[in-house]
């Protein structure tokens, strides 16, 4: 920190030095890096068709090393199959024969093993790798091919079963196909990978056809196949079908297409069909397995005719494979030769240009990159400000647009028409901001007059109808409701930037503050208020802190069981006055607690407000917290529902020495029969109880006792509750003599009826009350602040 650079703004020529540098720095760089990325994506381009070119050479030579020979194994494989199946099934098969067949695979063996440098010899073996051509499958085709004269002897012998006899043979081809297509399946390129595919397909649709021979060659004489052999034929008959209709037939070329055609379209192919047909429609199914139908006799003609034809299209298919990979390879050495010619070229002519057109540009882009950075760091920032705050802009110090013809000056021209028009936004913007401010405030102010004079109608109507149960409750409704809308004009007004107009003039206490705040909620009855310590709030914040609180009420109402209580509960701490408001709500995730507690502690634009517009009790509550320097925080209680706590700061509160000592009424045993429920009552218009007459030998204005007050902690649901902001209670005028008053003073006692004024009958049991204490306490003393009210007003309007 002690080498921080001096205030105000940088030498020029240091700034003037280290801006041209960096930008001359920026152009070489964007000319040099296109060239360096062309030669770079030149070389790299080149090295990978020289590495696919020199791939395809070593798939050409080894294909033709070991593809013809594997090809050759696989058909050799697949007639000693046959034969041995034929003899195992009791056929005439001459022990000749078997032994011609069975040299003929030998000498194919024998050549693969040579191509592919695999076999049991040791020198051999010495010179493979795990990962050279003669790896992986070929080792499997090779591992297996040792297996062979075992096998032979076990047929020779009749050991074990047909299955285990041809099915190792089997598995032998299906090596070869597998090798095969892993060691020339070309993935790099996507036209000989189809090709490879392609012969894939012919090799596998060649083994299904061979199976079928193998098949009814184990029925011999009999024409009997076991059940599992049965199925294999089948499935072989469905597998070389679809190959051939799917995966071979569309995609071979011309040449291939028509041998292919000319194949299936001979009597032998023909014969095959009609053999396949009848013994998938006329088997008949024995105790044993299957009988075959006579037309199997067949086979063995029609087989020894087209299967040539079978052999000489895989052989030609997989030369054709290789005869293209070897083309490719030509096509990308030449390609090779082009594209470095070409990239020279151009590297060159790129070279040039950039180097001639980077020294007349630079001295231009050098001045507009200084004018635009000055403008967007110092003079934008600085106009977008003075708006915010309502002062004058100098046009001056803004860009111009002059109408210039190069690129370079219609980019300065096209900034300054940005830099204008964000200028003219943030314009229109505050002012629309504080006429919509206006607007609301003024439509809030008229509403709220209305329903001032709503509610002193209301209360007149009280008066006037109160000896109507029914009336009255409907009207405490009305008055209920009608409180609550004017909360919500007050959110208005305090959202639209104006203030709540206080007529405190005295301090009050918290317990009282709590009641206030609790009587402007619809579900009041479900609020449980406790005051842990005496304290008295200053004049000036009592509407706002009360507003806040009913806010956090209401929300703790709306959005908890209808039958659980909130509990609202106020003590000192260190910083000042906590009030934790807790319900029994449903839970909240921890997202859920981030989002409103960022709505409480900053102010939403207007168009977040309108987005939210059910949720703005939150932002109502972060204003007033922001005007009276308060932290509202929303957590997670104890009992699974939500805490909001309020903290406010020791400014708010007034001094201890002055804190007024209201006394506290005694709550009352038992309610009087005539009376309606005060539970029943909205909290701002229950009437007191009626005060007992003194003594007759008490002087005139002798006043009851006062009470000790309450010890801190106690419930304060008893303490009768302050006057309702904006309702002063005037004093009682005494009419003159001779004068009537224009309405009759109401005298202690004299307005209850004849039943409550005589002796008191007993009354009868009407069971057990359900309600608590508590709630009894806050229900008289609420009945109490509401006939206080009307005496007040009866007065008041007295000559």
């Amino acid at each position: 920190m002690s080498a921080m650079a001096p205030e105000g703004p940088p030498s020029p020529p240091p700034v003037r030095r280290r801006r041209t540098v960096r930008l001359r720095t920026l152009l070489v760089c964007l000319a040099v890096v296109p060239t360096v990325a062309m030669g770079t994506q030149t070389a790299v381009t080149a090295q990978r068709l020289l590495v696919r070119s020199e791939h395809l050479r070593a798939d050409v030579e080894a294909g033709q090393r070991i593809g013809v020979p594997l090809v050759r194994l696989m058909n050799e494989l697949q007639a000693e199959r046959a034969m041995t199946a034929a003899r195992w099934a009791g056929s005439p098969v001459t022990d000749e024969a078997l032994r011609d067949k069975r040299a003929e695979t030998d000498r194919a063996a024998a050549e693969f093993r040579r191509a592919s440098g695999t076999g049991s010899d040791p020198e051999q073996g010495s010179e493979r790798g795990p990962d050279g051509p003669a790896g992986g499958r070929l080792e499997a085709v090779s591992g297996r091919l040792d297996l062979l004269a075992s096998y032979r002897k076990r047929v020779d012998a009749h050991s074990g079963s047909a299955e285990q006899a041809v099915g190792y043979y089997t598995g032998v081809i299906d090596d070869i196909i597998r090798a095969y297509q892993d060691e020339f399946s070309h993935p790099e390129d996507a036209e000989l990978s189809q090709e490879s595919r392609l012969a894939v397909s012919l090799f596998s649709a060649t083994e299904m056809v061979a199976r079928e021979d193998t098949a009814l060659a184990l029925a011999g004489p009999s024409r009997e196949l076991a059940a599992t052999g049965f199925s294999q034929f089948l499935d072989a008959v469905g597998s070389h079908r679809y190959l051939y209709d799917t995966w071979i037939v569309p995609y071979l070329p011309p040449a291939e297409l028509a041998s292919y055609d000319k194949l299936t379209g001979s009597p032998a192919w023909q014969t095959k069909l009609r053999i396949e047909n009848a013994v998938t429609a006329n088997h008949k199914d024995t105790a044993t397995g299957v009988k075959l139908p006579a037309d199997v006799g067949d086979w063995p003609a029609a087989y020894r005719t087209f299967a040539p034809g079978l052999a000489a299209l895989n052989t030609d298919r997989a030369r054709s494979v290789f005869d293209d990979a070897d083309a490719t390879a030509s096509e990308l050495e030449a390609e090779v030769s082009w594209l470095i010619a070409a990239s020279g070229g151009a590297l060159l002519l790129v070279t040039a240009v950039v180097v001639l057109t980077t020294r007349s540009v630079l001295r231009r882009l050098g001045r507009l990159h200084t004018r635009t950075v000055a403008i967007a760091e110092e003079t934008l920032p600085d106009v977008v400000a003075r708006l915010q705050r309502g002062e004058a802009v100098d046009e001056a110090a803004l860009p111009a647009v002059r109408g210039r013809q190069d690129e370079v000056g219609q980019i300065a021209d096209a900034f300054a028409r940005v830099v204008a028009a964000s200028v003219d936004g943030h314009r229109q913007l505050a002012a629309e901001r504080h006429g919509f401010g206006l607007f609301a405030s003024g439509i809030a102010s008229r509403t709220g007059n209305l329903v001032s004079r709503q509610l002193s109608l209301t209360e007149d109507l009280q008066d006037t109808f109160g000896h109507d149960e029914a009336l009255l409750a409907q009207l405490m409704r009305s008055d209920q409701l009608t409180v609550g809308m004017r909360r919500q004009i007050e959110n208005l007004l305090i959202l639209a930037g104006g203030e709540i107009p206080d007529p405190h003039t005295d301090p009050m206490r918290v317990a009282d503050l709590l009641r206030e705040a609790a009587a402007e909620v619809e579900d009041f009855r479900r609020i449980e208020r406790q005051a842990l310590d005496e304290a008295s709030v200053q004049p000036h914040a009592i509407s706002q802190i009360s507003h806040l609180l009913a806010e956090l009420l209401d929300n703790a109402t709306r959005f908890s069981p209808p039958r659980s209580k909130v509990v609202v509960r106020a003590e000192l701490v260190a910083d000042g006055l906590s009030v934790e408001i807790e319900d029994r709500g449903p839970r909240v995730s921890p997202a859920g607690y981030e989002a409103m507690n960022e709505r409480l502690h900053s102010a939403p634009p207007y168009s977040v407000l309108a987005e939210n517009a059910h949720r703005l009790g939150l932002f109502v509550v972060g204003h007033l917290a922001d005007q009276l320097q308060a932290r509202v925080t929303l957590r997670r209680s104890v009992y699974g529902g939500t805490a909001a706590v309020v903290i406010l700061p020791d400014t708010l509160l007034a001094p201890a020495e002055g804190e007024p000592q209201p006394r506290r009424r005694p709550v009352p045993p038992a309610r009087p029969a005539a009376l309606p429920d005060p539970a029943r009552l909205p909290v701002r218009e229950r009437a007191p109880e009626a005060a007992a007459p003194p003594p007759a030998d008490a002087p005139p204005d002798a006043a009851p006792p006062a009470e000790a007050p309450p010890p801190a902690g106690a419930p304060v649901a008893d303490a009768p509750p302050p006057t309702r902001p904006g309702r002063a209670l005037p004093t009682r005028a005494t009419a003159p003599a001779g004068t009537r008053p224009a309405l009759p003073e109401r005298v202690p006692q004299t307005h209850l009826t004849r039943q409550l004024r005589g002796p008191r009958a007993p009354e009868p049991d009407t069971g057990t009350d359900a309600a608590t204490p508590e709630e009894v306490a806050d229900a008289w003393a609420d009945y109490e602040e509401g006939t206080k009210k009307v005496e007040a007003e009866l007065g008041a309007d007295q000559p």
